[in-house]
This record gives C-alpha cells, structure tokens and sequence, in this order.
C-alpha cells in the first residue's frame, strides 16, 4: 500500500513529529548548501483543479530541490472540459506511469477519492472544505523555530472557520501536539458542528485572542459562503480584524500568521501584516521545506534512513529526526 499525506486528523503524534523534523533539517541542508535527498526516478503529476499561488510554487520547488519530474495538469484544457470524471481522470494518469500525485480540489474527499485509484501517493494540496495538511506543517514549523516548542501554546485562528480547510488541519495538529486551541469569528461563519473539532469557540475578539501566543488570520472565503451569511465586509471587519490596536489583548510576543491570499483591509491591517509580530513571510519559506519532506515521506514509506552528518547549524527543538541522501559526507 502506498503512503498518502490525505489531512491530519489521521495521523500520529509521531507521525506529525517525523514530518516536523524532516522539514527542519531539510531546510537546514538548503541553507548550508548540502545535500538533499535525490528523487529523480519519480515523476509526479501537479493538479491544481483550483487556483492556487504559495502552494503551487512551493510543491514545485520542492520537487525541483529533490530532482523530482513534475507534470503539470490543467482541466480547462483536458479531458475534463469533454466530460470526464475524476475517477477517470485519476486512472488515466495512473496508466500514464506517474509516481505520484499532488491534488488540490473544490471537493471535500476528492484527495481520497484519487488515492482509492491512483495506486501510488497522493498529497492532498486542499481539498474543499475539509484538509489542507501541509499548510499545517508549515505554520507548525514557523511557531516551532519561534516559540521552541507547540506544547502549552494558546493559539487563535480567527475568521472564517466555517469554510477553511486550513483551521481544521491546524486545529487538529495543534492539538495533538498539546496547544490549546480558540475558534474566533462570528456565529454565521462558525462551522455547526464544532463540538467534533479540538478547540474552544469565541464570538468576540477580544475574549478570543486574550493572552494567546499566536493569532492564525483566515480569509473570507467569500467563493464559497451562501447569500446572508455575512452582513458586510466592512462590519466584519469592524468586529473581527486583528490590528494595531486588538493586538494589544494578545500577548506582547504573540506572532501574527496568515496562511493567505490576504485582503489587508479585512483581517489584518498593515500593522498586523508587515510588523514585528508578523511571522507570514516564513509561513510561506517554510511552506517549501514541508513540502519537501512531505514528498520525502510518501515516496519513501516505512524507509528508515541513516543518518547524514551532524549539522553545524542548531535546528529547532522538534527536529531531532535526518534524512538520508546517499551522498558521501562533506
């Protein structure tokens, strides 16, 4: 059986920690110049059936650092268009001898559905409502580097939860990795069934980011909200907005995290963007080093690597784990 990367709820602590350490130090190895591990057999396919910037590019880059083919897809101009289902789609990709798939999809279940047929990994880039598993590893990599450790955080994600992909995998990682987790938005935006998910629900922002280490900023997913669901944008961001001044009930460190596209103006102000307290510029870095080990770990299973030399460089606390390359020492 393959090993997919599908969303996080799952998966292991241990698991998460592996994943989590083989980010570390690949980013480690990139920065130092070293070598990386060499995946140039595998050929995996992009399908992006929705738009997508930082994930996108960083898949790509991570394959690109691993020496790994990529085969980009795009359903305006394939069989799709004609008619063709996805499970369709999946098998003729599959008889087309890619390695493995990187899929994000307007779907909830369309990653599992692709790796019911695909017969090799599958990477689940977000799929609809429900998971977007590396986008998790990447925001829990960048509080690791900051904060040292997950365990005992207060963390925030504020907005609209009802529709991000993005606060369920965080919520999930970040809870079994011992933080305490708040749902902070308002009730038309709060998904009906957040007794199944590990977080507390705030409807005041103030209540919601009191004392917390780190504040997630999501966007309005305004592509996907029925009619009346939001009053307006200006209300909203009247009431929800993390700024300059709502920063003050946060604690003086709190990191301020986007996972984007950001509409400035709506969740944050430029203050919480672009200020001291920001953290979104290493989101989007670290994005590639998970991605990387993301793929690492799909394409190679229950491997156990040896390990490479001891890095100069301190890691982050979490990354205790290496990868092997099959390079000689330097």
């Amino acid at each position: 059986m393959p090993r997919n990367l599908l969303g996080i709820r799952h998966l292991t602590q241990d698991d998460i920690q592996e994943l989590l350490s083989l980010s570390a130090d690949l980013k480690l190895r990139i920065i130092e110049g070293r070598e990386v591990p060499n995946l140039s057999k595998e050929v995996v396919g992009m399908l992006f059936f929705e738009n997508s910037t930082r994930t996108r590019v960083s898949f790509e880059q991570a394959a690109h650092y691993l020496k790994m083919k990529t085969a980009n897809f795009s359903a305006g101009t394939s069989s799709m268009s004609k008619g063709e289902t996805l499970k369709d789609t999946i098998l003729t990709l599959r008889y087309e001898r890619l390695n493995g798939l990187v899929m994000r999809h307007r779907m909830s279940g369309s990653t599992a559905l692709a790796a019911r047929y695909f017969g090799g990994p599958v990477l689940n880039a977000g799929d609809g409502q429900h998971e977007h598993p590396t986008q998790a590893l990447a925001d829990a990599l960048t509080m690791i580097e900051r904060k040292g450790s997950i365990e005992g955080l207060q963390v925030a994600i504020v907005g609209d939860v009802e529709h991000s992909r993005v606060a369920r995998s965080n919520a999930w990682l970040l809870s079994k990795l011992g933080a305490e987790v708040r749902f902070v938005g308002p009730r038309s935006l709060m998904p009906s069934h957040t007794q199944m998910l590990p977080g507390q629900v705030h409807y005041d922002l103030r209540s919601g980011i009191e004392g917390v280490d780190v504040i997630i900023c999501l966007r309005l997913q305004k592509e996907r909200m029925a009619d009346g669901m939001l009053s307006s944008i200006t209300e909203y961001a009247a009431m929800y907005q993390v700024n300059r001044e709502s920063l003050r009930w946060a604690k003086r460190d709190c990191l301020v995290m986007h996972p984007g596209p950001i509409n400035r103006g709506v969740e944050v102000d430029d203050v919480a963007a672009d200020g001291e307290r920001s953290v979104i510029t290493s989101q989007i870095e670290n994005g590639i080093f998970v991605r990387m080990a993301s793929l690492y770990w799909v394409f190679t299973g229950d491997e156990k690597p040896s390990p490479p030399p001891v890095a100069k460089a301190k890691a982050p606390k979490a990354a205790t784990k290496k990868v092997a390359t099959g390079g000689k020492k330097k």
